[in-house]
């Protein structure tokens, strides 16, 4: 099962995002996966999504990437295949139009795309598909330092515990 997130008062499913992310999540025999493995797959799935080539749809009117603004964050819209795009349409409830798109390495929404966007932005995966989509925020791994949301957090946190960073 899925955790739901309360936002603006609405319960929202959570990102599998969060399975990769979290210190220690309880297995299903109520034992704790290694939180260096879930790394590691999360490693491995964002590794995959930066080099495959996904569908992004256009704002017919200005020919722009098409997104979103949910939670103070802007969101980019990208689809593995046509069928994932079709479910987003039909979704949306706008079926019969034409969807033009591109096709985009992720990496290039990732470090071009995202910075380019001005404000906080991540990336919205096959967001029709449910629990088999994914949101990439943004944040320090995911996206350039310079724009991820978190940017700063490890100095603050390094001077809130009086840790050097050098073992002492």
């Amino acid at each position: 099962m899925i955790p739901s997130m309360v936002e603006d008062g609405r319960r929202t499913r959570r990102s599998r995002l969060y399975d990769y992310t979290d210190t220690a999540v309880p297995g299903p025999s109520g034992t704790t996966d290694d939180p260096e493995r879930g790394r590691r797959q999360f490693a491995a799935l964002l590794g995959e999504f930066r080099r495959t080539a996904v569908l992004v749809p256009l704002d017919p009117e200005t020919g722009s990437p098409l997104t979103a603004d949910f939670g103070g964050v802007r969101w980019f819209y990208a689809f593995s295949n046509e069928g994932a795009l079709a479910r987003f349409a039909l979704a949306r409830g706008e079926g019969e139009r034409e969807w033009p798109y591109q096709r985009w390495l992720g990496a290039r929404l990732l470090d071009a795309a995202v910075p380019a966007a001005g404000v906080p932005c991540g990336v919205a995966l096959d967001c029709a598909d449910g629990e088999d989509g994914m949101v990439l925020p943004p944040v320090r791994g995911i996206v350039p330092d310079a724009v991820a949301v978190d940017a700063g957090t490890e100095a603050e946190d390094t001077q809130d515990t009086g840790d050097m960073g050098d073992g002492r």
